[in-house]
């Protein structure tokens, strides 16, 4: 079982790869075979329908966790409450967003994984063990690159494991948790940056309502066309989708 949660991340990501980098020749098809093994009978019937119900449940939550979409769709939730516009833009518009941009910054992991996995899988050049492997080492690379130090030392010491001596040595299951923190501390710091400028809207218009003396109008209705305006004149949408892609590419 630790096994198969080990290469539960890989088998996604390679399925992510095949479909944003497919090819018009036709897909090899994929049987999963609970025969006989070499150590005892195959599986029942009832926990092969458990196992397969869990990776279904999991896949969601894996292949959001493994990539950036975490930072994204927390960034563009911190836009829309510093905004005050409530439901404006709606989740599902932000998540929409979130998916879009999601799979702009990972098609070159995505395309990497198709020419060294996909490719020769197809071609018969790579065994299934050899090929989960090779999935989960781009996946890793990407993952490395935007996890603190400090969030994987965490892991590391809590789970009592040796320390890496490459990037190929980090185990996946303190990789996760360590790149999801990191990824949640970067898209709070992001936030408080956003809101910032529209703080500063807040204040000075209840300043203003107070010194008139209009203190039964609510503030934030008198400041949300102002933030609005704000945000569309600097072109708010092309710096914060700019700076949150090139904070992966650049």
């Amino acid at each position: 079982m630790r096994r198969l949660l080990r290469w539960l991340p890989a088998v996604l990501l390679l399925l992510a790869a095949a479909s944003l980098c497919a090819q018009p020749a036709p897909l090899p098809s994929v049987t999963v075979d609970f025969s006989k093994t070499p150590s005892g009978p195959a599986l029942s019937s009832s926990l092969q329908a458990v196992l397969l119900l869990s990776i279904l449940t999991l896949a969601p939550t894996i292949l959001m966790t493994a990539t950036c979409f975490t930072r994204i769709v927390v960034v563009m939730h911190f836009l829309r409450q510093g905004l005050g516009t409530q439901q404006t833009p709606s989740n599902q518009v932000l998540i929409s967003l979130s998916l879009v941009l999601t799979f702009f910054i990972m098609s070159p992991t995505a395309r990497e994984i198709n020419t060294t996995v996909i490719q020769p899988l197809q071609r018969n050049e790579l065994t299934t063990e050899q090929a989960l492997d090779r999935t989960g080492a781009p996946l890793k690379v990407f993952m490395l690159r935007h996890t603190r130090k400090k969030d994987l030392a965490l892991f590391l010491r809590i789970a009592k494991a040796p320390a890496p001596q490459t990037k190929a040595d980090v185990p996946m299951e303190c990789l996760l948790p360590a790149f999801l923190i990191s990824e949640l501390k970067t898209a709070f710091e992001i936030g408080f940056m956003i809101f910032l400028p529209f703080l500063v809207v807040d204040m000075v218009v209840a300043s203003i309502l107070l010194s008139m003396g209009m203190m039964m109008l609510p503030p934030v209705v008198i400041s949300l066309p102002f933030k609005v305006l704000l945000f569309v004149l600097v072109d708010g949408w092309y710096l914060i989708v700019g700076s949150l892609v090139r904070g992966y590419t650049g």
